[in-house]
């Protein structure tokens, strides 16, 4: 099980990647750690913030999908329908697009900072885009 680190403002969270379940897309995420980007609130899906990727294609198709990830829960949308993001959900989250309904595949799960969710969500959705650095933990 590879555990990573994520830094989100000023918050620090433990997660695993889900190498189980989403085989491909870990590999494929871990090739490219440390991994940074800026958060953004979700437009459509609720309580989420994510990282909007354009046209970027990480070359995998869905595993592990999910219209409904669970807080601490990461997805990425592989492009498609709408553009390519990571999306980490905060609380309640219904998956969507302009274009309607997304699944996206559950490829991280927070273990420890939870605590800290809902206070990321709102500082991104009242003072703006915060920094997000995915990294591989210590000794992992």
């Amino acid at each position: 099980m590879t555990k990573l680190k994520i830094k989100a403002g000023p918050y620090e969270f433990d997660a695993v990647l889900e190498e189980e379940a989403a085989p491909q897309t870990c590999a494929v995420f871990r090739e490219k750690l440390p991994y940074s980007g800026q958060l953004v609130h979700v437009r459509w899906s609720g309580e989420g913030v994510w990282i909007p990727l354009g046209d970027f294609d990480f070359g995998v198709g869905y595993e592990n999908h999910t219209s409904h990830p669970a807080p601490g829960h990461i997805i990425l949308y592989p492009g498609g329908i709408s553009e390519t993001e990571i999306l980490l959900a905060y609380g309640g989250v219904d998956f969507s697009s302009k274009m309607g309904q997304l699944a996206g595949n559950h490829f991280v799960t927070i273990t420890s900072g939870q605590e800290h969710l809902m206070k990321l969500g709102n500082l991104v959705l009242w003072e703006g885009a915060q920094d997000i650095l995915f990294e591989l933990a210590p000794g992992a």
